[in-house]
């Protein structure tokens, strides 16, 4: 069920033709179930790669929903770290944009949907097992089923009016 669930909430952030060609190549497309066959050298590796996959969804999701450029932002630097080669680069590539991270919090206002969102955040870059990776994985494809991003259609309507 996991490798289900990594792939609709893939396909749940990045829903237009023109997003996931930008942010999803094959192997991140894969990479659970990359994670699943890789050996005990190289599931840390992998094991970030799924993270990496899962939180760049959740900051797309939360992108779209309040059109907000921090998380767009983050969303990059998730983007170039999924790129790196090692554990140490992807360690390196999120440390050098670090203040990023501390925006993203201190300079947004979010509503209900968007705290879930930065909750599943949290607990995406908490989790150290595949049991709890897991679990974020299943908790966030269920929170993209639920939300509500015509509010934000209205108020865009509204204030052009």
């Amino acid at each position: 069920m996991s490798t289900q669930a990594f792939e609709q909430l893939l396909q749940a952030a990045f829903s237009s033709d023109a997003d996931a060609a930008r942010y999803l190549s094959p192997a991140e497309r894969t990479a659970y179930t990359t994670f699943q066959q890789a050996s005990r050298a190289d599931l840390p590796f992998r094991f970030e790669r799924v993270r990496l996959a899962v939180a760049m969804s959740l900051m797309k999701l939360l992108a779209d929903l309040g059109d907000n450029e921090e998380s767009r932002r983050v969303l990059d630097v998730l983007h170039r770290a999924l790129k790196a080669k090692s554990v140490a680069d992807i360690d390196a590539t999120i440390t050098k944009e670090a203040k990023l991270f501390e925006r993203l919090y201190t300079n947004l206002y979010v509503n209900d949907d968007g705290e879930q969102l930065l909750n599943l955040f949290e607990r995406t870059l908490d989790a150290d097992t595949r049991p709890l990776m897991d679990e974020v994985i299943a908790d966030a494809l269920e929170v993209a089923r639920e939300l509500d991003f015509s509010s934000h259609e209205e108020d865009e309507d509204d204030s052009e009016a």
